[in-house]
């Protein structure tokens, strides 16, 4: 059983990662740095109390107070040369917290308050990403990382970003993304975007189903075609029933998600912070394994969850049980959904993923 596993073990098996937020998963030390040499006022300057300040502000319940901590880290990667240190860290944290493969996404168009082109933020994020690879690869740690382009769904800037993001697709970026408050602003409005990826034979997911229902699922998967779902952990309200309990009733459109396997990008730390679930125990990720929709696990803003994705599987096993076989079933799910082409995540789940774990679940 998972209770059973030290956290130094989770820590060595390999991870993958789908949803996680460049302007979430910032050092503290380094916003205090980056904000000192920009002039941005913090709330603190001691990273330690900073750090507890981001969780603190973030463990709202609220998605758009959530958001609003996000003012502070944005502010501190203006500059190519702080956008170029947050993604070169960002790779060795990750690494050395055992992640193999991560998507990692931000928005373009929130750093471009000191003057700086789209081109020029995406070229600084990518050599960050290249350099912190390079440096993790040289301490034993693998990891490789492809970029999500996000759009924000309150603004008008998507189709730009699409053609942005197909614009560096051979250079780093492997995906596209609307991000934002979900409430008042559908995925529909950036239609246009969607239907021009589509013809650019590019992959995208939509983040829908966290602080809004079944409505933004539909419409991210019907009308938009969105190839993931970024959260989507309100699927459940289109479920009835408890496995063993008594019967199971999947709704047309959870049970479209589960046959046609569309990845649910499920961040449990985060869900709970924005009230998308009450807890880690009633995290719907339970019912969702249980009943074999494409699960996965993320940690969306590490540093506003104060989390991992170590510590993300370590409360999952806590909670439920899971030992294993389910953090490699986990794992390779996410290998299957990412936007990498096959045969690079086949050489991923075969050379890296499963021979770990056949070590750990034998």
């Amino acid at each position: 059983m998972m209770a059973a596993i030290e956290h130094s073990e989770i820590v060595k098996a390999p991870k993958a990662l789908l949803h996680d937020h460049l302007d979430g998963g910032l050092r503290p030390a380094t916003i205090v740095e980056l904000a000192a040499a920009v002039g941005h006022e913090l709330p603190t300057t001691d990273p330690a109390a900073l750090g507890d300040w981001f969780v603190a502000a973030a463990d709202s319940g609220s998605l758009e107070r959530y958001l609003e901590t996000f003012a502070h880290t944005v502010a501190v990667m203006q500059t190519e040369e702080g956008l170029h240190r947050v993604a070169r860290e960002c790779a060795l944290d990750l690494a050395a917290d055992g992640v193999v493969y991560a998507e990692v996404r931000y928005a373009p168009e929130q750093h471009l308050e000191r003057d700086l082109t789209l081109d020029q933020v995406v070229e600084a994020v990518e050599a960050g990403f290249r350099d912190g690879c390079a440096e993790a690869a040289s301490q034993g740690r693998v990891i490789r990382i492809g970029t999500l382009l996000t759009a924000m769904r309150h603004a008008a800037r998507s189709h730009e970003i699409a053609e942005l993001a197909v614009r560096f697709r051979d250079t780093g970026v492997v995906g596209f993304d609307i991000a934002g408050a979900e409430a008042g602003f559908p995925p529909t409005r950036h239609l246009d975007a969607f239907e021009y990826l589509q013809r650019e034979n590019f992959h995208f997911t939509i983040h829908a189903g966290e602080a809004f229902g079944l409505p933004s699922i539909w419409q991210a998967i019907q009308w938009c075609g969105a190839d993931r779902l970024g959260h989507g952990v309100r699927i459940v309200d289109d479920i009835t029933g408890q496995p063993g309990a008594e019967p199971v009733l999947l709704g047309r459109l959870a049970a479209y998600v589960r046959d046609k396997r569309i990845p649910l990008e499920l961040c449990p730390s985060s869900n709970v912070q924005t009230g998308a679930a009450p807890s880690i125990a009633e995290h719907p990720i339970g019912l969702l394994h249980d009943l074999r929709f494409r699960v996965t696990v993320n940690t969306d803003n590490r540093l506003m969850s104060g989390t991992s994705m170590s510590r993300e599987m370590a409360l999952l096993a806590e909670a439920f049980g899971w030992g294993w076989a389910e953090m490699q079933w986990l794992t390779i799910n996410a290998m299957k959904s990412a936007f990498i082409p096959y045969d690079e995540r086949l050489t991923i789940i075969n050379e890296v993923i499963k021979p770990a774990y056949a070590k750990l679940v034998g």
